[in-house]
């Protein structure tokens, strides 16, 4: 399903979009194209890339294809997404200690949809970080890794 979704390669790719998106918030899907995790959440994003594309620019980057980010944001499960709103950071309470990313697959286009909305008009008030408007229960549970502690 990521075939009709863009794909950035490499470092420069990504902060080009980053930094050139405007107005709308940015999805960044760390993942690998043969991960069945991956697909799942790559079909909801596709089926709803055009309805909140007023909203958001949905992007695919291989956790492999950009090790430097994948550092950064500390990528240790796949799919993992970052959100970003005119080059800055977004965060969002999911409820877990971890609030850089959403690791895992949304359960229905609508939590996707509904968080995608909440951080839009959040980023346009001035926040940085928002509430998830997603079920506790539909959020998946991990366990945070910390490297080199």
């Amino acid at each position: 399903m990521s075939l009709f979704l863009p794909k950035l390669t490499c470092k420069k790719d990504i902060d080009e979009v980053i930094k050139c998106v405007a107005e709308k918030v940015v999805v960044l899907r760390f993942g690998r194209d043969e991960d069945s995790i991956c697909l799942q959440l790559d079909e909801i994003l596709s089926k709803t890339a055009h309805g909140l594309s007023n909203m958001a620019s949905i992007y695919i980057v291989d956790v492999d294809k950009a090790p430097v980010y994948t550092r950064y944001f500390d990528i240790s499960y796949i799919p993992s997404t970052v959100f970003f709103f005119n080059g800055q950071h977004m965060k969002v309470d999911y409820g877990s200690p971890d609030h850089t990313k959403f690791v895992g697959s949304f359960k229905t286009k609508q939590d996707f949809m509904d968080l995608i909305e909440v951080i839009y008009r959040g980023a346009m008030r001035g926040k940085m970080i928002v509430q998830s408007p997603i079920d506790p229960q539909n959020i998946p549970k991990y366990d945070l890794l910390y490297h080199g502690i």
